[in-house]
């Protein structure tokens, strides 16, 4: 199915309101996800502390928003994992995968599952997060509570049966392993922190400070902050900006989701050629992720690019395929 071109402008109508899943667990929610998105808001507050304030921990929130958000979910879990937009050595792509693992966004396997899912049904009733519903609801809400249409087992053998493939991907899902891997950053980040406290100050009071400055602003902001970014290609961009192609659905360009996304934010060129390695296609629309890519390709450490077509669309791989 092709898309055609549409006129950009700077807002559309939004389609009708959707019901809530059919499929949900009533009265019920999911206690890991809720627990986990309390705790890690709590301790991003942490930072408001003037005594936890460090320009190191600044530096290592943003330069995580790239080096977690923008190569490990963006980059992998997406346009490599998902999309298949590109081809890369194994070993890099499972390190790749590690550092989206270290964004609590899930397996990697779930997260490609739920997203092609997302693009077979975008902003129908069996959307797994369409905004149509409510903003909430898009943004995080459909996260909170239970929803047969995403019991792993059923969603996997549907969706992302190509990774399962995979010994490192089947791994991840067993024995809880994605949860010792985001514990073994804490301890990463308050060691390097406590490291460079002690060594410049010379003191443990000074190490201490450092590393728990690092931990709080290096994971719980950077993760934060990661999790709101992608939450907001699903509800913004689903309902407020501009369309290059006319698409079936209410995917939309946002130029502020774009740009804090390092690219997905183009949501409604993704729609309309899935598989492109670039969702930019303006020459405005700026994509550090797609940057990324050609980097990539240029050290010959990413292959078989899909590139941008100039007209229709790049279909996505059939279900089969997956």
């Amino acid at each position: 199915m092709s898309q055609a071109p549409a006129t950009a402008g700077p807002h559309v109508a939004i389609a009708p309101q959707l019901p809530y899943p059919a499929t949900l667990g009533p009265g019920r929610v999911v206690w890991p996800y809720v627990v986990a998105f309390g705790l890690y808001h709590a301790l991003a507050l942490l930072a408001l502390v003037p005594w936890l304030f460090s320009w190191t921990g600044v530096a290592a929130a943003l330069l995580g928003l790239y080096v977690f958000g923008t190569l490990g979910v963006n980059l992998c879990y997406h346009r490599l994992l998902t999309h298949r937009s590109f081809a890369c050595p194994k070993w890099l792509e499972h390190a790749l995968a590690i550092l989206g693992v270290c964004c609590l966004q899930d397996t990697p396997v779930r997260w490609v599952a739920v997203h092609r899912m997302h693009h077979q049904h975008s902003d129908e009733v069996t959307d797994p997060h369409s905004p149509l519903v409510n903003f909430f609801w898009g943004h995080m809400g459909w996260l909170l509570v239970p929803n047969r249409e995403l019991a792993r087992l059923s969603l996997y053998e549907h969706y992302s049966k190509d990774l399962l493939r995979d010994p490192f991907y089947k791994n991840l899902e067993r024995d809880v392993l994605w949860v010792w891997i985001n514990l073994m950053q804490w301890v990463v980040f308050f060691t390097a922190g406590f490291g460079l406290g002690w060594l410049f100050t010379g003191e443990l009071a000074g190490g201490l400070r450092q590393g728990l400055s690092l931990l709080v602003w290096g994971v719980f902001v950077r993760t934060v902050l990661v999790w709101h970014i992608t939450w907001s290609v699903n509800s913004v961009t689903h309902r407020w900006g501009y369309q290059n192609y006319k698409t079936n659905e209410n995917s939309r360009n946002n130029v502020l989701i774009g740009l804090v996304s390092n690219g997905e934010g183009w949501h409604n060129n993704h729609h309309a050629q899935p598989r492109a390695a670039a969702h930019g296609h303006k020459w405005w629309e700026f994509d550090l992720t797609y940057i990324t890519i050609w980097l990539l390709s240029k050290a010959r450490l990413a292959r078989d690019v899909v590139p941008v077509a100039k007209e229709g669309t790049v279909n996505a791989p059939a279900l089969e395929a997956w």
